[in-house]
């Protein structure tokens, strides 16, 4: 969960071993979603914010011909990725989550995660865990809320991020709270470390609306569960153990 945008990201990008090039059947869906607000889709719940102060113009939407769903702006925007450090703080990785002063103890699916891993984890680590924050909930009258459950997607089910010119596996993880304005937009401090390098901190994102979010409806994507490593204590080993279901769903967008 998070508030808003915080600074912007620094220049220099990291390499990583399990970095991979975006296949040309999603960048194909990239270019064509671009054309403008959820292209050959629908919206699913508009008027939501990527950077708050900042334009209430950003959707959920599901595309018509492959069901998946993804985040848009007006024309070609897509979505920016804030950083989320919450769920648990046993391991702190290398300190960077220390920054983040919108930090949460426990993620939306921490039930999940102890229930997949046999009790042993328990919850997802943002040091670690490649997870992207999708959804919006809230009790406060007014505030615009958008539960994906009702389209079909599974807590824990793997989700594809395209980022930096690359293609990197998470896992849906944590809901955006109503502790602020409704906003889209944030992953995981691992998985944007993966995105865009270690001048990622708590309270330092990716500012720009250029991040493609794809989540998967539907009960192939909770096959994960039981065989993801939830008690990695890095990035690719997590993203590795994902990585098999995460060629399979990309395949819908051929």
């Amino acid at each position: 969960m998070r508030y808003f945008l915080y600074g912007s990201l620094l220049a220099a990008l990291a390499t990583s071993a399990v970095a991979r090039d975006v296949p040309s059947n999603v960048q194909s869906f990239l270019d064509r979603v671009k054309e403008g607000k959820c292209t050959g889709g629908k919206v699913l719940k508009d008027k939501l914010y990527a950077n708050y102060p900042g334009q209430k113009t950003f959707a959920y939407c599901q595309d018509d011909e492959t069901g998946v769903m993804f985040l848009h702006g007006e024309g070609s925007k897509l979505a920016d990725m804030d950083i989320d450090c919450d769920g648990d703080q046993s391991h702190h990785g290398d300190g960077r989550c220390g920054t983040s002063d919108d930090t949460q103890s426990t993620t939306a699916f921490e039930y999940e995660v102890k229930q997949y891993s046999g009790q042993n984890v328990s919850d997802l680590n943002a040091n670690f865990i490649p997870y992207v924050v999708f959804g919006n909930y809230g009790d406060d009258k007014g505030y615009t809320t958008f539960n994906p459950k009702r389209f079909g997607l599974k807590p824990l089910s793997v989700m594809a991020v395209v980022c930096g010119d690359k293609l990197v596996y998470g896992v849906w993880g944590d809901t955006n709270g109503d502790d602020g304005p409704p906003v889209v937009g944030e992953a995981s401090i691992s998985l944007a470390t993966e995105c865009f390098g270690t001048g990622i901190t708590g309270n330092n994102g990716h500012d720009q609306n250029d991040v493609l979010y794809i989540a998967f409806p539907g009960s192939v994507a909770d096959t994960v569960n039981k065989n993801a490593s939830w008690g990695a204590k890095d990035f690719a080993t997590f993203e590795k153990s994902i990585e098999k279901l995460g060629n399979k769903l990309i395949n819908k967008l051929s």
